[in-house]
């Protein structure tokens, strides 16, 4: 809908030429009625394009898709953050007791071995690398 939309026009035209004939004392029931018309036209303009992008979205991806290429992690979908922070929430968990065996049995060696493991993996699950994640989603779709 643009500024020169000429169903507008012939709306506020009506309107106006309602308010003529039955007086002001129906302006704000006609300027109601013209609003929510308006709203309505808006709201149908809205929805159409949000319809559109997502249709194309959801296109290119199964091109991509066809074609093999692995999507990148701000195309996974809004679950990827909270995926990505959970396993990195898990594993810092779970590096405490694995600290104090790395120290335990080889000391500073062994923590610097936990460590370099522990950040490892958290890097390659933030980088998309392995397969559970996406597994999961596709069996969703």
């Amino acid at each position: 809908m643009t500024a020169h939309d000429p169903d507008v026009k012939k709306d506020l035209a009506a309107t106006l030429e309602t308010r003529k004939e039955l007086g002001p004392e129906y302006e704000a029931e006609l300027v109601d009625s013209f609003l929510a018309n308006v709203d309505r036209k808006i709201d149908q303009k809205v929805d159409s394009t949000v319809d559109r992008q997502v249709r194309r979205h959801l296109a290119e991806r199964q091109m991509s898709v066809a074609r093999g290429a692995r999507p990148r992690p701000a195309d996974a979908g809004p679950g990827n953050f909270g995926e990505r922070f959970g396993f990195a929430a898990i594993s810092l968990v779970l590096a405490i007791p694995l600290s104090a065996i790395g120290v335990v049995n080889a000391h500073l060696p062994g923590l610097l071995v936990t460590w370099a493991g522990i950040v490892g993996v958290n890097a390659l699950n933030s980088a998309g690398f392995f397969p559970w994640p996406r597994s999961h989603k596709q069996d969703a779709e």
